[in-house]
């Protein structure tokens, strides 16, 4: 509720505003089970959607969600109105949008991989130095590879590619140990328990989303279910963390502005820091500092302030305090260190009213608008405009579809990333090799085999055999329209098919019956009738037109026909029919073609056993083989070398250290050799000079 462009929370002695101007110095709201402060909280963020400013809250309990729906008028409430001076009053309802990680009480929230980058997977994961620097050199591989990293799938398959080609990337990326490798696929597998499988993946969310207007221009507020996200810990930092940080880059610089651009709230913040990482820990001692220039404010709500880290409680500069029990002497210790952090008030007593608040009654210290602290204030809280209880499922429903985000992010993209084209070349690696390639001419039809029959190349035996023919040529493409053979090249033109017995004078093909208009290879007509001749009795049943047209020939040329009378086989050019198996259609080839005298047909002159190719892709392999055993072995030639150079400077190095060594022996010696010298001579000098006196005085 709005008083004179200020966020109208509570009433003392006099009304108690939050300025829109100072909202982005963050802010703090604590107090006991029971104290009321989630109707604090309902306020503020009634306030700022009011002044058309977007809201994020994390409902951890459910009972925000009521903002969808007006309040109900109530005694109580009656009373609370009377209380503040506030002279009219209006239950209404709020913009909400509803969101959940993991996309059932809500719209999902997803986020990429990539997006998510190496330094803060590190960092969350709580990966050391070595660990981290193999995660950089995944996503760098990835990268130089073009490969997407949108998913924990593509994650986990990079890290097994990369640890099975670690020797291949050592060279150009850096060292790439396995048991770093082992530690990140843990700390992954960790977080996919949790259901990061969620929240990792596309279409990501672009957080600018979350800071809409209404039509009216109030700010819309974004609802995060949270209820079985907080049981989640890892994953509700990775949520976390991302947001902050992803906010922290997206936003430009402003200064101070007149109101913020966002305001978060975090609920049952105790939560938040519970076991939290040192990662995360960091990141919000680090947005909390800086994002206020961002135009961003951000508020913790919790039990005790003690809950909250010491270098993040010091940034929070409006405090909302509700009631605090003293039972225990920790009690006692947190609430005098509560009342500590309150600029007193000379009227009362801070750390004595804390413990002596009623249920919606606050303590309240906001910052002027020089930026100070005000004196602490007694105060009542305002009751909350929207319902204070949770929604049932129905309501959330259609809140959910009458979002201006439904279609936008419910349903799962899973692109070509990563792992698909690992899986791809993994399969591919997998596949055998084909022993032969398959001709361009697979099917060549005999001289005189029924229209319905070819020859077909067999990659096992290397042969060709006659196969009947499975795609009919009339259904496929009919010969009379795709190329005549008539119009195209005639057959007794262009090639007779035996010399000494050319086709053209046994039967043309043109004259007595085209093979496209009269038998289309699939067509039953090996087993249709043709009209009797005059010479065949009228009881003798109907043959087919293939043996029709054999014996329409003459008799003494028709003997001469047969394949098998040829002794030596001759190489003729034919024009033949083939099947070809690519396009599923027969075609014209002109190709030279030999008598098989096993058989009795005529067979492709250049047919060559399936053993060849096979022995041309071993002989591949095993080229490959040597290639790879000389690259081996010239590195290994050069590592030789470069060990017989070490070898040669620490040999030179230690003959130098040796003449060095020597030298400075030699110097020693010849000074130890004098000194000793000269103080023999000496001790000899003064011993025969005692002497010599001994003896002289003696004489006198």
């Amino acid at each position: 509720m709005l008083y004179e462009g200020k966020i109208w929370l509570g009433t003392g002695e006099h009304p108690v505003c939050l300025l829109p101007q100072m909202a982005n110095r963050h802010g703090l709201i604590a107090g006991a089970t029971g104290t009321g402060k989630t109707v604090s909280l309902k306020v503020l963020a009634e306030g700022f959607s009011d002044m058309g400013v977007p809201v994020f809250l994390a409902d951890i309990k459910g009972d925000l969600a009521g903002m969808v729906q007006p309040g109900t008028h109530s005694d109580n409430i009656a009373n609370r109105l009377t209380q503040c001076g506030v002279p009219t009053f209006e239950y209404r309802t709020f913009p909400t949008v509803f969101w959940d990680v993991f996309g059932k009480e809500g719209h999902p929230v997803r986020t990429t991989v990539s997006e998510m980058g190496p330094t803060l997977l590190a960092r969350l994961m709580n990966l050391n130095d070595t660990q981290a620097g193999v995660l950089s050199i995944l996503f760098r591989v990835a990268d130089d590879e073009n490969m997407l990293l949108l998913d924990l799938k593509d994650l986990k398959a990079m890290l097994a590619y990369v640890g099975e080609h670690a020797k291949e990337y050592t060279l150009d990326y850096g060292n790439v140990s396995m048991a770093s490798v082992g530690a990140i696929q843990r700390a992954v597998a960790m977080l996919e328990d949790e259901g990061g499988n969620a929240f990792f993946g596309e279409p990501a969310l672009n957080i600018a989303d979350w800071m809409q207007l209404d039509e009216s221009g109030r700010g819309v507020i974004n609802i995060l279910a949270a209820d079985v996200l907080y049981r989640k810990p890892r994953l509700y930092s990775t949520f976390l963390l991302w947001m902050l940080s992803e906010l922290y880059e997206l936003l430009p610089e402003c200064g101070d502005l007149d109101k913020p651009r966002m305001v978060f709230f975090f609920d049952e913040a105790h939560l938040l820091f519970d076991d939290c990482p040192k990662a995360l820990l960091e990141t919000l001692e680090q947005v909390v500092r800086l994002i206020r220039s961002k135009g961003v404010g951000v508020y913790f709500v919790t039990q005790n302030p003690c809950d909250i880290p010491m270098s993040i409680l010091g940034q929070l500069g409006n405090r909302v305090q509700h009631a605090l029990r003293a039972y225990t002497p920790l009690d006692q210790k947190a609430v005098r260190t509560a009342a500590m952090t309150f600029r007193a008030n000379p009227a009362f007593d801070t750390a004595e009213a804390i413990t002596t608040l009623k249920t919606g009654e606050a303590l309240v210290s906001f910052l002027d608008a020089d930026g100070a602290p005000s004196v602490v204030e007694r105060a009542t809280i305002l009751p909350p405009q929207s319902a204070m209880n949770a929604i049932d499922g129905d309501v959330r429903q259609e809140c959910i579809e009458s979002s201006p985000f439904r279609g936008v992010y419910d349903t799962p993209v899973d692109r070509v990333s990563a792992y698909e084209m690992l899986a791809s070349a993994f399969q591919k690696e997998q596949m055998p090799a084909p022993e032969a390639a398959a001709p361009q001419i697979s099917t060549a039809a005999p001289t005189v085999s029924r229209p319905d029959a070819f020859l077909v190349f067999d990659p096992q035996t290397g042969h060709y055999v006659q196969r009947e023919a499975a795609q009919p040529m009339a259904q496929a493409q009919p010969m009379v329209q795709a190329q005549p053979m008539v119009q195209a090249q005639p057959m007794a033109q262009a090639q007779p098919m035996v010399q000494a017995q050319p086709m053209a004078q046994a039967q043309p093909m043109v004259q007595a019956q085209p093979m496209a208009q009269a038998q289309p290879v699939q067509q039953p007509a090996a087993q249709s009738s043709t009209p009797r001749p005059a010479w065949m009795a009228a009881d003798e049943p109907a043959r087919p037109a293939w043996q029709n047209q054999q014996e329409q020939q003459p008799i003494g040329q028709a003997q001469s026909v047969p394949v098998l009378t040829v002794q030596q086989p001759q190489i003729q050019n034919m024009l033949v029919m083939v099947y070809d198996p690519a396009s599923g259609q027969y075609v014209q080839k002109m190709m030279p073609m030999q008598l098989d005298p096993t058989t009795g047909n005529y067979v492709p002159a250049q047919a060559q056993p399936a053993a060849a190719p096979t022995t041309t892709k071993a002989q591949e392999r095993e080229a490959e083989k040597q290639r790879k055993a000389a690259e081996k072995a010239e590195k290994d030639r050069q590592a030789e070398e470069r060990r017989k150079h070490a070898d040669e400077l620490r040999e030179e190095r230690a003959a130098r250290a040796r003449k060095n060594d020597s030298l400075l022996g030699r110097v020693q010696n010849t000074a130890i050799n004098t000194a000793t010298r000269e103080v023999t001579r000496q001790v000899t000098r003064g011993i025969l000079g005692g002497i010599t006196g001994l003896f002289g005085g003696n004489k006198k």
